[in-house]
């Protein structure tokens, strides 16, 4: 499947004021590229392995809000101990879509343990005890966890395999421009 598509089907299909943090590099600069700005989209710029713990203090300060991380699979390996912080804390509003492309894209494409060794990463995330964790088969099923997850109480982590393709668009380089507008859209309620 491809990152792009279902990152542009995802974010058009949000209608509460949902929450987006968008990892580093390319499901960052898909949401950029995703061709709905709201402010209640964040862009991570340089903190590999923190998309996950973000929206999770996101999805305790905005109970009301739901929150999704866009991580990717080399970046959730950096911090896979956030997964059984998540599912010990329960956060009802929280979902993870992980990509995985099986490399780490941005800096060479090197393989993750995912390709060279078969880690599966949305097993990982049900035997930290997240049970609402799946592969999605095809973008219809994908579809279709996205609206379980915005139906029902989570966690939850949707676990996609996608293409390699690149990123095709750059976030701009203004974190001070996305945090305030973050901020402002956190403070409006849902």
């Amino acid at each position: 499947m491809n990152r792009a598509a279902l990152t542009k089907r995802l974010v058009a299909g949000l209608k509460n004021r949902e929450a987006v943090i968008g990892g580093i590099g390319n499901s960052n600069w898909d949401l950029w590229g995703s061709g709905k700005e709201r402010g209640e989209n964040f862009y991570m710029l340089g903190s590999m392995g923190l998309t996950a713990p973000i929206a999770f203090g996101v999805a305790i300060a905005q109970p009301n809000r739901h929150v999704f991380a866009l991580e990717g699979d080399g970046s959730l390996l950096m911090q896979l101990g956030c997964l059984s912080t998540i599912a010990a804390q329960k956060p009802k509003n929280l979902t993870i879509v992980l990509w995985d492309n099986g490399i780490y894209q941005i800096t060479g494409g090197q393989g993750t343990p995912a390709k060279t060794a078969g880690t599966d990463l949305v097993g990982i995330a049900r035997a930290s005890g997240i049970t609402s964790a799946a592969w999605a088969a095809d973008e219809a099923e994908f579809d279709a966890l996205v609206a379980k997850a915005l139906a029902t109480d989570g966690p939850h982590v949707i676990g996609v395999k996608i293409d390699s393709e690149p990123g095709r668009n750059q976030t701009d380089r203004d974190p001070i421009r996305f945090r305030e507008s973050f901020m402002r859209a956190m403070a409006q309620s849902v």
